[in-house]
């Protein structure tokens, strides 16, 4: 059985080709990727890589060729999503590809975040393709909360816009596990899983978990979506980033990224690398 993974060179696409070494061969996997230097270290494992560009799609069905299973990781160029998941979904039919597991977002047909729009749009497509598909609906990473760990501790302010909303979000880890399970073992077609942590938090009790971990009192700072798009831009983040983040904060203190699905823990086995973990082991590392 052959299994694809697009954006394998990708933070998500790395952990799922690593969990999949644990129980398949090298060589019935394939690395989907646009720019194959970033791949050498995958081909030096034995595993096939492949160019693949969501911008040239003529070129996309000869690489799934012989494919059975395909992770479509979803693209990462925001508002350009749908058509380069349209191009994929066509290839792949093209291909007789036998199933298709896609990377959505949590509770996509009703979740009010900005990001759900293109997961709704390539969740229909895909729905109405005529594969077989499972469709991962990923929540928020807690590594989204812990990108400037460092910066946070040395200010000794955690800022935001969550209000007191709850966040069930978990790893990269957790949700790549999750992804080789299915790609892996029977069962899962036409299923969507809402993926979740097992334990949830406010950023304000994200705060006091980092503070006793690093024995720095860190304070958290509810912003106005203003204040807090004027703060990352004033960091340099790109402003179409800045929107996502600011949306996803503004919407998870409504209620958008919190869930009691059990669908991530039963996957993988077990319960959710909780956050507090991923910040003892950030902190070791630094």
């Amino acid at each position: 059985m052959k299994i694809a993974i697009t954006g394998a060179t990708g933070q998500l696409g790395q952990y799922v080709i690593e969990f999949l070494l644990k129980t398949e061969n090298a060589q019935n996997i394939v690395a989907l990727v646009r720019d194959l230097d970033k791949a050498q270290s995958l081909k030096q494992q034995g595993i096939e890589v492949c160019y693949f560009n969501y911008d040239e799609p003529e070129s996309l069905a000869s690489a799934l060729q012989g494919v059975d299973k395909l992770l479509l990781i979803s693209a990462n160029e925001v508002g350009r999503r749908t058509p380069q998941h349209q191009a994929v979904i066509e290839a792949a039919k093209q291909a007789q590809v036998k199933h298709l597991v896609y990377t959505s977002l949590l509770n996509a047909t009703h979740s009010p975040l900005s990001l759900a729009k293109e997961h709704q749009e390539t969740e229909a497509l895909i729905q109405h393709s005529g594969l077989n598909y499972t469709l991962l609906r990923n929540n928020w990473y807690s590594e989204n909360y812990l990108a400037t760990l460092l910066q946070i501790i040395e200010q000794g302010i955690l800022y935001g816009a969550a209000g007191e909303g709850k966040i069930s979000s978990a790893s990269r880890q957790d949700y790549a596990k999750a992804a080789a399970k299915v790609l892996t073992s029977s069962g899962h077609e036409q299923k969507i899983y809402e993926l979740a942590g097992s334990k949830s938090y406010t950023l304000a009790e994200l705060a006091e978990s980092i503070s006793q971990i690093s024995g720095k009192t860190i304070h958290y700072q509810n912003l106005t979506a203003q204040e807090y798009t004027d703060a990352l831009l004033a960091a340099g983040l790109p402003e179409g980033l800045v929107h996502v983040i600011v949306d996803a904060d503004l919407q998870a203190a409504q209620g958008a990224m919190y869930s009691e699905s059990k669908d991530l823990e039963n996957l993988i086995g077990h319960t959710t690398t909780s956050i507090q973990t991923l910040i003892q082991q950030q902190l070791d590392k630094a």
